[in-house]
């Protein structure tokens, strides 16, 4: 348990020095977002990539790009693309779609799902139900989220994993990324 601690801790550690650079851009960052916590949100985004596992079909080929999509109200606003210019994950560029409905065979990796009524979210599930996409919500309660939901918790941005999902989408989560999460659904 102590091991475990230690590690969460070291891991919380530099994720904190990572965040520093983007928390002094942030005012720049927040032109168009909703809110600073949205700036946060948005670099988690990208900073979940490197500890999601994809099955390699999930990929047009070695050199292709990570797909964030936004489907629904998009709360990021520039700050997204400022936090994803230049920046890469797993060796691949990353590039970032938005759109108001998920098409059918739309190509995403990661799916931020924006505030939408409950008949179009549940038609999303349904529609990446088994693909290899790991999707991402805000907190809604008694609403299904994602395998990663966003989670206010004492003014800061927190999240949880529904590893069993994950698993359904064939996707793995890395250990250090579950150690992170507030709870892990097996």
């Amino acid at each position: 348990m102590a091991t475990r601690n230690a590690r969460t801790t070291l891991i919380g550690a530099a994720l904190a020095i990572v965040m520093l650079p983007l928390a002094r851009a942030a005012p720049a960052m927040l032109r168009g977002s909703k809110a600073p916590e949205y700036v946060i949100k948005a670099d988690y985004l990208t900073k979940f990539a490197p500890f999601v596992g994809w099955p390699p079909r999930a990929f047009a080929g070695a050199h292709a790009p990570l797909i964030i999509c936004i489907v629904g109200a998009d709360p990021f606003g520039v700050a997204l693309d400022d936090i994803v210019r230049h920046r890469h994950a797993q060796g691949r560029p990353i590039v970032v779609r938005r759109m108001s409905v998920l098409a059918q065979g739309t190509l995403c990796h990661i799916l931020f799902v924006g505030h939408a009524d409950d008949q179009a979210t549940q038609d999303i599930w349904r529609a990446v139900a088994g693909q290899p996409i790991l999707t991402v919500t805000d907190y809604s309660p008694g609403v299904a989220g994602g395998i990663i939901q966003f989670i206010p918790q004492d003014g800061r941005v927190r999240f949880t994993i529904d590893a069993s999902r994950a698993q359904a989408n064939g996707l793995s989560i890395s250990s250090k990324l579950l150690d992170l999460a507030l709870r892990t659904q097996p």
